[in-house]
């Protein structure tokens, strides 16, 4: 959420944003919303001051014993009662739905964003490691997975539907591998480890800038006000929601969880494998720091090189991508995505993304710190994805095959394979 007076002071700018980002909002139907409740509210307050000036008069009359004009007052008090009372709900009304709108307003974007309409117009920022070139007939991480017997996707479409799998055997291991390496990497990085909840209510939702424009991809819990999140930033963030919080030190907190998503829109889009599942897990990081564009831009390169340390140590080649205006989401206001060479694809595939939120979900959180002079000021917020699996197995399955069907197990991942240099078949 932005502030209406930053809004209103650079109306152009957001309205392009919002084009940009392919949100239907118009700042002037907002503006307009804002200059109605301002004067319903100030029509409001006159008449409570006239109705709170009407209980002395009407007392001084009584005292006076002049019944005739205390009952006159009384007559135009209950008038000025119902037409307040109307106003009021007119009031409700303005700023609901002033508030409604301002819920669509995106979030503004870094002045070094690129523009474009899809993640086709998305710039490449560095490459790091070269596709290695497989010179047998190499398999897909469905082959892999069913020649090792660790992938089972038409059981898992089986029991629950399309987009659903079971990883058996070495793939639960590596699969868990991956998330405790990423897990163990925050935390010699100082982050502070939480078990989140994986149901939340809309409020977390919606102060966390997910909802409303994602309520579609998230799944609802029938008869509760009660979601499955997507991810634990939902959560880690609504930890600190009201809070007034330190952050002389920016604090950094991190979480694995199961997360699950909807896929709305995406009918036909990657049905096949791994790479686009209902549920899966992530480690999340979450950054809170003071409201420095200096530093949350410092905390986003932090966090980007977090993932980039994971993927080096799985020995995996990917490319770090500048977010076009078009693939950002609403709350963003920079994002940088990591995408990893997936074999079967011959191309890259985004396996982790980044993101600088500014003060846009601290003002719907209503997280803040004080500053030197003691003011009260709103945080800036970060996030990012350490790994997520089992998207994650695409790529590491794939690089790592061998003519003979047998995988290779990145040194870093053997200590939690109980040593397993290799998988064979």
């Amino acid at each position: 959420m932005l502030d209406i007076k930053w809004i209103r002071q650079n109306q152009d700018e957001v309205q392009e944003t919002a084009n940009q980002k392919g949100i239907a909002i118009s700042v002037d139907r907002l503006l307009e919303q804002d200059d109605k409740r301002k004067l319903l509210l100030q029509e409001v307050e006159l008449l409570r001051r006239e109705r709170n000036e009407m209980a002395p008069r009407i007392n001084a009359f009584l005292q006076q014993q002049d019944i005739v004009n205390a009952d006159r007052m009384r007559l135009e008090a209950k008038a000025l009662n119902r037409r307040l009372s109307d106003m009021e709900g007119e009031y409700r009304k303005a700023e609901h739905e002033f508030n409604q709108l301002m819920l669509y307003v995106p979030n503004r974007v870094s002045p070094d964003t690129p523009q474009g309409l899809s993640d086709q117009d998305n710039v490449e920022i560095k490459r790091v490691g070269e596709p290695a070139v497989i010179s047998f007939e190499k398999r897909d991480h469905v082959a892999l997975g069913e020649l090792h017997r660790m992938i089972d996707i038409p059981r898992g479409v089986k029991t629950a539907g399309s987009r659903h799998y079971y990883l058996t055997g070495p793939g639960v291991l590596l699969h868990r591998a991956v998330q405790q390496l990423a897990f163990d990497l925050l935390m010699d990085k100082g982050f502070t480890p939480l078990e989140v909840p994986l149901m939340v209510r809309t409020d977390a939702l919606l102060h966390a800038g997910h909802f409303p424009l994602s309520q579609d991809q998230t799944y609802k819990i029938e008869d509760e006000d009660a979601w499955l999140v997507g991810t634990s930033e939902v959560p880690l963030l609504a930890y600190f929601n009201g809070d007034i919080v330190d952050v002389t030190e920016p604090i950094r907190v991190a979480a694995t969880s199961l997360c699950f998503r909807s896929e709305v829109g995406s009918a036909g889009k990657d049905v096949q494998g791994l790479y686009r599942v209902h549920q899966f897990a992530k480690v999340e990081q979450v950054v809170i720091c003071e409201d420095s564009l200096e530093q949350s831009e410092q905390l986003l390169q932090e966090i980007t090189a977090n993932a980039e340390e994971l993927l080096q140590l799985l020995e995996l080649p990917y490319r770090v991508m500048a977010v076009c205006t078009g693939d950002m989401s609403q709350k963003t206001y920079k994002q940088m995505d990591i995408e990893t060479w997936m074999p079967s694809r011959e191309a890259y595939g985004e396996t982790h993304s980044s993101s600088n939120i500014t003060d846009f979900q601290a003002r719907r959180s209503n997280i803040r710190y004080r500053d030197t002079d003691g003011k009260l000021r709103f945080c800036y917020t970060l996030n990012n994805t350490a790994v997520a699996s089992p998207r994650i197995l695409i790529p590491l399955l794939e690089n790592h095959q061998e003519e003979d069907g047998s995988i290779r197990i990145p040194q870093a991942l053997r200590k939690y394979m109980n040593g397993l240099e290799r998988l064979r078949v």
